[in-house]
């Protein structure tokens, strides 16, 4: 085997560099101070370097910062021992065990390589360099050594190193501009001051904790997703896994981050006037499919709250995504009256096994294996719905239909505004007491206790029509049932249902968009 490529530019204790190919013969072992075979093979070294130092170039590369220097008094070493603490030459060497020797000619070919410290191999060693170079065997007390030893890890298999060296390499996907923080400064406070913040402190995204994040998904970190609004900044995957580190999400959260920002890009969805409107819009996502359990979404007690981090942090990332690539700013375009806490984030599962409905996904036609996120512009919720005494369907779906009331306005009618409704599985138990009750007949159910005679429906202070018109015609909540989105969600015990209250709909709005996962 060759070792041609094989190069390394390090600094000795006393600061002198050394090279590798030097064009002469060399013996290279890498060690590491609080490895015990490593100090158990530091002395045959020396007496290798004091018997053939005078043919062959003996070099240890120690990995233990300050304490290579205690490391060399130890052993009282005269052979140089180079410093190469950040790991770097392990790395490009691709070592995984230590001590680690390799015996190369002056081109860099490997004569002999071995890890770790098998008695045998050492001494079959000290007789070929002595063969090698004709000079006398090094003195070595080999009865007193082991027969056998395991070596220890190499410092730079540690993940957070590997990463770092690997996003390091000259083959990184990382292309994003660096950003160099003085070591003075405080890196949070640093990313607050730069405007990175949605107002929560975030995780700097270094380039490990980002090639980490990479690892989630087998798409080209280049790859342009989609163009973001109201910037048209280019989400390429790498920024979307840097705006996903910041988040705190993990790896295996990315694939559904990438899916809800294709989502909400789309001109269906629009984000750009979800975005600036003043009612306070925000993106809502429902997570369905096997996806939910594979990286521990929340589905029941509590999921529309805080206390996940699959749910909460990939809400959030999309957020940053919209605010640091799309250039939506509190105060710039975005130009909210209020503001809306699911500015911050508002994601969940579907408890999709709970119910005797097809889940969100299969209605919108994926199927039950496909993993898929929705996307909904909500202004207001959740909203809770309350009816704890109810014990008939039909009562219960009242009760639902009556909460949705306050959408907009309860004055308002006929809306062509979508609703996010969030069915609890106590209230799910109610609706199935006899039988299926479908969700067309929820819907239905719904248009049927909201509606009120057109004479008596009011779109400001004014009757609709005049006192005693002859109009018999009713109205209802919303424009169609299609407006009306039904889900599952929440613990077994508890009758508290809640809803979403949506934006504008249509061309001049917001249609929900669905997106299958890339898990591939």
């Amino acid at each position: 085997m060759t070792h041609t490529k094989l190069t390394f530019a390090l600094n000795d204790l006393a600061g002198q560099h050394h090279s590798f190919p030097s064009g002469r013969t060399s013996l290279i072992c890498f060690v590491k101070e609080d490895c015990e075979t490593c100090n158990t093979a530091a002395p045959v070294l020396e007496a290798f370097h004091r018997a053939y130092g005078s043919k062959v170039e003996v070099i240890l590369i120690a990995q233990s910062g300050a304490q290579n220097a205690v490391f060399a008094q130890r052993h009282d070493l005269s052979m140089p021992v180079l410093d190469d603490t950040a790991c770097k030459a392990a790395f490009d060497w691709d070592i995984e065990s230590l001590p680690s020797v390799f015996w190369l000619d002056e081109n860099g070919d490997s004569r002999t390589h071995f890890e770790g410290f098998i008695r045998t191999d050492w001494e079959a060693l000290a007789a070929d360099l002595s063969a090698e170079t004709a000079l006398p065997a090094a003195q070595v007390d080999w009865a007193s050594l082991p027969a056998w030893r395991p070596g220890c890890g190499s410092k730079h298999l540690d993940p957070s190193v590997f990463d770092r060296l690997t996003a390091e390499a000259e083959n990184s996907p990382i292309r994003a501009r660096r950003i160099e923080v003085a070591s003075s400064d405080d890196v949070a406070e640093f990313m607050f001051d730069q405007g990175f913040s949605d107002g929560l402190p975030l995780v700097p995204p270094t380039p490990e904790r980002v090639m980490r994040m990479l690892s989630g998904t087998r798409r080209d970190a280049q790859e342009v997703v989609a163009t973001v609004a109201p910037n048209m900044g280019e989400a390429t995957i790498e920024k979307i896994a840097i705006n996903a580190v910041m988040a705190g999400c993990k790896p295996e959260y990315l694939p559904v981050v990438i899916a809800a920002i294709e989502a909400i890009c789309t001109d269906e969805f629009n984000i750009h006037g979800v975005t600036a409107t003043t009612m306070g819009a925000a993106p809502v996502m429902v997570v369905n499919g096997p996806i939910r359990e594979k990286i521990g979404m929340n589905m029941k007690l509590g999921a529309l709250g805080a206390g996940n981090r699959a749910n909460a942090t990939i809400g959030r990332a999309v957020r940053l995504v919209v605010r640091n690539i799309g250039g939506a700013s509190a105060g710039d375009v975005e130009r909210s009256t209020l503001g809306n806490p699911m500015k911050f984030t508002m994601c969940f599962a579907e408890y999709e096994e709970r119910a005797g409905w097809p889940a969100l996904h299969v209605e919108r036609g994926f199927q039950p294996e496909d993993s898929v996120v929705t996307v909904f512009a909500m202004t207001g919720g959740p909203v809770h719905i309350v009816d704890q005494t109810s014990r008939e369907p039909d009562q219960i779906a009242e009760s639902l239909g009556l909460g949705l009331e306050g959408v907009f306005s309860p004055k308002m009618k006929k809306l062509p505004v979508d609703a996010l409704l969030v069915v609890c599985p106590e209230h799910v138990d109610t609706l199935m007491r006899a039988g299926l009750y479908s969700k067309e007949r929820l819907r239905a159910r719904i248009q049927e206790v909201t509606a009120v005679p057109t004479a008596e429906s009011r779109s400001d202070d004014t009757l609709a029509a005049p006192a005693g018109s002859k109009a018999a015609a009713t109205v209802s909540k919303f424009a169609s049932t299609d407006f009306i989105h039904i889900v599952v969600a929440g613990s077994e015990a508890g009758k508290f249902s809640s809803a979403f209250h949506g934006w504008v709909s249509g061309a001049n709005g917001s249609l929900s968009v669905s997106k299958k996962i890339d898990l591939g």
